[in-house]
């Protein structure tokens, strides 16, 4: 079939690979403008437009989906089905315009976690399966019928970054199937059963990653590798001189242990540097403070004395 494959960040490449590489064509790559960044405010370019241009595919990056100029250019490519990997919401001119509609990879086992971080919320709220879907798109997000499904095992140090690349890749061969059987009349939608509550997926913002002190230290655990390393959990000590410290978090262990030190800052000026919780400690193995690189504690405590400091919450 004729694809148009809409998508933006890494996580969207390898699906565009694999499509490349089977009997479907690519005629046509949707992803978003180029976006300052930096200090320099240079612009930086997606994932999905480096691999594209890298393979001479046809490019738009529209600012409005329903600009008549982006419409116009969309409907030329005359595909057969929109691919659709992390993108953005499309409004129904443009899911429904190819003759076999728009189907959507999503990194979850639907209707489990829908919404835009299901990698991120699977690690944080301690699931041990998770999977990827394809799912023919309507009106509502996330609740089209189901094409595809299959699951994986979450690993108890996973982190976000290990399961994005497994489900990653999982996601890709599973396009190209849910591709194959579509267009031999093999595959059909299957309407979301949603017989208990399904856990979402919102998307995560910086207000969102302080590391909750006051739940458990499971929770904080998988908290911190759910958020690894990107956009990462986040905390605060405060120093001696009043000065307050902000970390980013990326590795840490839960010691379980008996103790009245609840929200006490215990280290050796070494190695070790954990906070007192409920039920145990949280070791901080791997951490950055701003301006530098990611660290492992005993780097960090090799420029930095922490004694006397106070845990913000």
């Amino acid at each position: 079939m004729r694809v148009v494959f809409m998508g933006t960040p890494d996580f969207a490449v390898a699906s565009l690979d694999a499509i490349c590489r089977s009997t479907h064509t690519v005629v046509g790559v949707v992803t978003v403008p180029d976006r300052p960044t930096g200090r320099g405010q240079k612009l930086t370019t997606s994932a999905v437009k480096d691999y594209a241009l890298q393979h001479q595919l046809p490019i738009l990056q529209p600012e409005k989906l329903r600009d008549p100029a982006f419409l116009e250019a969309l409907a030329s490519m005359q595909a057969d089905i929109f691919v659709v990997v992390a993108f953005r919401m499309l409004p129904q001119m443009v899911w429904a315009m190819p003759t076999h509609g728009t189907f959507n990879l999503h990194a979850s086992l639907l209707p489990q976690y829908r919404g835009a971080a299901p990698i991120n919320w699977a690690i944080i709220n301690g699931e041990h399966t998770t999977g990827v879907t394809t799912f023919m798109l309507n009106e509502h997000i996330d609740e089209g019928g189901i094409l595809m499904q299959r699951s994986c095992n979450i690993a108890d140090d996973d982190t976000a970054e290990v399961l994005h690349d497994r489900l990653s890749a999982m996601g890709a061969q599973m396009v190209v199937e849910t591709l194959d059987g579509i267009a031999n009349g093999t595959l059909h939608p299957v309407a979301q059963h949603t017989p208990t509550e399904p856990r979402p997926a919102p998307k995560i913002f910086k207000a969102d990653c302080a590391i909750p002190w006051h739940k458990d230290g499971r929770y904080i655990y998988n908290f911190v590798r759910g958020l690894s390393p990107y956009p990462a959990a986040t905390m605060q000590l405060l120093d001696s001189r009043g000065n307050v410290i902000s970390f980013k978090v990326y590795k840490v262990e839960y010691l379980p242990s008996s103790h009245t030190e609840i929200d006490k800052v215990d280290t050796d000026g070494k190695n070790v540097l954990k906070i007192g919780i409920m039920g145990g400690f949280i070791h901080i193995l791997e951490l950055q403070i701003s301006g530098k690189r990611r660290m492992t504690t005993e780097e960090f405590l090799r420029g930095y004395n922490l004694s006397g400091c106070k845990l913000v919450k």
